[in-house]
């Protein structure tokens, strides 16, 4: 808001002159942006405000009225210096026009300056909510790890669970290979002593085919001796007989008679008779023993013969059965062998499977957690960030209160009416101030480029002043 002021100047009711001074403004802001500096302060009832410039104009307002309201004190009486009665050369400087209007300039700078903050507290609030719905995600996500964790957990559970089964399954299948291997050693050994015993049998069967042999072989020689001594019987009775009659011839033929003188009285025939008689009881009784003999030796030996067959029978077919248990058990025995060895095929495959998806899930872990670690990262930057710019909002806020209610109380101060106040002004070449000693307003100007300058010497006037403003707006 701006308005027009003016300045009526009475002294001693012979001198009267008025000012109109260009549109002026009224703007706060903070010695960090390089321009304009302001403070708000408070004291009691009243308000101040102070505005420095780096290279324009500053101003100064002070009230001690309550709420703001400028009231007329009552007028004291006033001795009046006649010298100071001459005429101010109150002209405006040219400068100030140029000062509002670099202050303007600065007003519009800082306006885009807060838009353009305005415009980045909105692009982080953007960034904050999207940050936000990456956080989400990525709880989403955790969430997610943590599932498949569980998930490749209750698999590795069940691999385990199934490769203590497995062992167990092997511990079994050993203990049965083991006993297999005890029944097979203790048939080995079975089948070893019957082929022991059928050596045996068959050493003894020769044995005894050999006794048969050597008793048929005696049986023939006692045979073809009973014929040599039949034979020698009947060449020795063909002798006898021969003999015998060649006697009887000598006897016939020979009629001389010769006596002898001989006691014994020999019976050749009684004697021939006897001898055979006792060679045909040796030959008979040698030859009735001698079939005796072979015929229990051979019935010895039939019998032995048909035990040791059925022996041997059985024995062969104890073997048959024994080799066919041996071919089964060989049989089961390289089926569990093969069972066994898929078996630890399937658990170096289940093993190397389980690692394989350990080293994968925890790759996926890792990964996770170096994408959760640089999203807490980069969370925790943007929120430092978001609490920069909200510290930075708020201060602007603060300073846009700040100038809602300077400006309010100034244009309260505007719109309140004409006051009365006793001026005092005190001008020198190195600015300008105006100051009230009651309780009116008070102006001060410095400028660090010379300002109000220009005033040769130094001028004090004291009097009693009326002052009216008017504000319209352009």
């Amino acid at each position: 808001m701006y308005g027009r002021k003016a300045l009526s100047v009475t002294s001693g009711g012979s001198t009267r002159r008025a000012t109109a001074g260009p549109s002026t403004s009224y703007s706060i802001k903070r010695s960090s942006f390089g321009g304009l500096g302001a403070g708000y302060n408070s004291s009691s009832s009243g308000y101040g405000m102070t505005m420095m410039g780096g290279g324009g104009s500053g101003f100064s307002l002070g009230s001690s009225q309550a709420g703001g309201t400028l009231m007329a004190p009552p007028i004291t009486a006033v001795t009046v210096n006649q010298s100071l009665l001459a005429p101010l050369n109150l002209e405006i400087d040219p400068t100030i026009q140029a000062v509002r209007n670099q202050e303007k300039e600065q007003i519009k700078s800082l306006n885009n300056r807060f838009a353009s903050f305005i415009d980045k507290v909105r692009f982080l609030e953007q960034q904050n909510k999207m940050l936000e719905t990456k956080w989400s995600l990525l709880q989403d996500q955790t969430t997610t790890r943590s599932n498949i964790e569980g998930m490749f957990e209750a698999y590795i559970a069940n691999l385990r669970r199934q490769l203590d089964g497995l062992g167990n399954e092997k511990v079994k299948l050993e203990g049965e290979l083991k006993n297999m291997q005890g029944l097979v050693e203790d048939f080995k050994r079975k089948y070893e002593d019957e082929i022991n015993k059928r050596a045996a049998a068959e050493n003894e069967f020769v044995l005894l085919k050999k006794d048969v042999d050597a008793a048929y072989m005696n049986k023939v020689e006692l045979e073809a001796k009973a014929d040599a001594l039949q034979d020698e019987i009947n060449f020795l009775r063909a002798v006898y007989e021969a003999e015998l009659r060649e006697l009887q011839g000598q006897i016939k033929d020979t009629s001389v008679i010769v006596e002898m003188d001989n006691s014994r009285n020999l019976d050749m025939d009684s004697i021939v008779a006897e001898v055979r008689a006792q060679y045909e009881d040796i030959a008979n009784r040698s030859k009735a023993e001698a079939e005796t003999w072979y015929k229990q030796k051979y019935e010895e030996m039939q019998s032995s013969a048909g035990q040791y067959g059925d022996d041997l029978r059985t024995t062969k077919a104890e073997i048959a059965e024994l080799n066919r248990m041996i071919a089964r058990l060989q049989n089961e025995i390289e089926a569990v062998k093969g069972q066994r060895a898929n078996l630890e095929a399937q658990i170096a495959e289940a093993e190397e499977r389980g690692e394989l998806a350990v080293k994968d899930a925890k790759l996926r872990i890792k990964d996770l957690e170096d994408a959760l670690q640089r999203a807490k990262q980069d969370m925790a930057r943007q929120v430092r960030e978001y609490q920069e710019l909200m510290n930075v909002k708020l201060a602007l806020d603060i300073e846009i209160a700040t100038y809602r209610k300077l400006l309010e109380g100034e244009e309260t101060r505007l719109a309140s009416g004409p006051s009365s106040a006793t001026i005092h002004v005190q001008q020198s070449s190195s600015g300008g101030s105006l100051s009230s000693s009651s309780s009116g307003f008070g102006f001060a100007n410095s400028s660090m480029a010379g300002g109000y300058g220009g005033f040769g010497g130094t001028i004090t006037k004291s009097s009693t002043i009326t002052t009216s403003s008017s504000r319209r707006p352009y």
